[in-house]
């Protein structure tokens, strides 16, 4: 029995093995689909607006920063502001004891007395020698009066410099006790320099801190060489800021820098890659502070009503320009036009196309 099974088993093998070589000698390939050929690109010729633009990044800085520096040395006797603290205009910001500078005001001006007294002395001691000399009878003790009448009238026009030079300085500290009661210059925010530590005594011309004004921000970018000739004053710029992106700005060029400038601020070198700062004036807006990175993009040239094609479309030899136009029914014709303005999608063809003809990319 068994060995009869493995005969049926054998010859089911070999049918098998031949019916799948038949199918491969002898059945006819299946017939192929035709392929289409590929469809070409086409392109309409439209007529819209078209624009070139600069992408510049930075970030916002306050317009407007008064410094305030103390007006002499001296101890602070009161502090009338806050770190961060709102003042107006005229509002008094500290106060300076006056003493040491009276003090100062009052031996100055005894010293200048003395020496107003000192001269009237020296010209009436000056007239004396005149005298004697003119009664003189002998010509040693003339020469001898005259010699002491020249030296008198040199140490005159010295004294005379010392004083309009003490003048000036009283004149100086006299302005300064004014401003002992120091006044807010300009209305906005304080920010000491050091809001860690509030100074007690100041130094002459010591810088404290300054007053911002928060309504006003501006745009401060830096742009390379190849844009920086591109940026006119008065151009228009959509900002963006980097920490909300659906915020959307507006501003204006106000400054392009004529000197180059490094990323730290400093004047380029020969080895470092040229930037040039850009400064746009910002709309108000209430999200808006100092130091947020900011983009935007300047738009340099508009031109309206231009016709235009696909920049993909253009092809170029030497100095020509050209499209293949459509003809229709499958036919092409090679045109040659004249470009204008192109941007990163859009030639402007200033002659050679008209609005509606197709141009096709094979």
């Amino acid at each position: 029995m068994k060995r009869r099974i493995k005969w049926i088993v054998l010859v089911l093998i070999i049918i098998a093995a031949g019916y799948f070589v038949y199918n491969k000698m002898y059945k006819p390939e299946a017939q192929l689909e035709p392929v289409e050929p590929p469809q070409a690109i086409t392109f309409e010729v439209t007529q819209e607006t078209i624009t070139n633009s600069v992408q510049v990044k930075g970030n916002s800085r306050y317009e407007h920063e008064t410094l305030v520096y103390a007006p002499y040395a001296s101890k602070v006797t009161k502090w009338k502001v806050e770190n961060g603290g709102q003042v107006k205009k005229g509002d008094l910001l500290f106060t300076l004891d006056q003493e040491a500078l009276k003090n100062e005001i009052a031996t100055q001006e005894a010293t200048i007395r003395k020496a107003q007294l000192e001269a009237e002395l020296n010209e009436f001691v000056s007239q004396q020698d005149q005298e004697n000399a003119a009664l003189g009878v002998t010509e040693a003790e003339r020469i001898k009066a005259l010699a002491a009448q020249e030296t008198a009238r040199l140490g005159d026009e010295l004294n005379q410099v010392n004083a309009e030079i003490q003048a000036r300085e009283l004149k100086d500290k006299k302005a300064k006790i004014k401003t002992a009661l120091y006044h807010a210059p300009a209305t906005g925010v304080f920010l000491f320099d050091s809001a860690s530590e509030i100074p007690q005594t100041v130094t002459d011309n010591q810088y404290i801190g300054k007053i911002v004004d928060m309504n006003k921000l501006e745009f401060i970018a830096l742009v390379g060489e190849q844009d920086v000739f591109r940026i006119k004053t008065g151009m228009k710029v959509d900002v963006k800021m980097t920490a909300l992106k659906d915020l959307k700005l507006s501003g204006e060029v106000t400054k392009v820098s004529k000197f180059a400038k490094t990323a730290s601020g400093q004047n380029t070198t020969a080895t470092s890659v040229p930037q040039f700062e850009v400064v746009i004036s910002l709309q108000p807006n209430e999200r808006l502070i100092g130091g947020l990175s900011l983009s935007g993009e300047i738009e340099t040239v508009r031109k309206e009503n231009a016709i235009v094609v696909s920049s993909i479309a253009v092809m170029h030899e030497g100095d020509l320009s050209y499209v293949m136009l459509d003809k229709g029914n499958g036919e092409y014709e090679r045109r040659d036009i004249k470009v204008g303005m192109e941007t990163s999608d859009k030639t402007e063809a200033v002659s050679g196309l008209k609005v509606g003809d197709v141009v096709v990319l094979q």
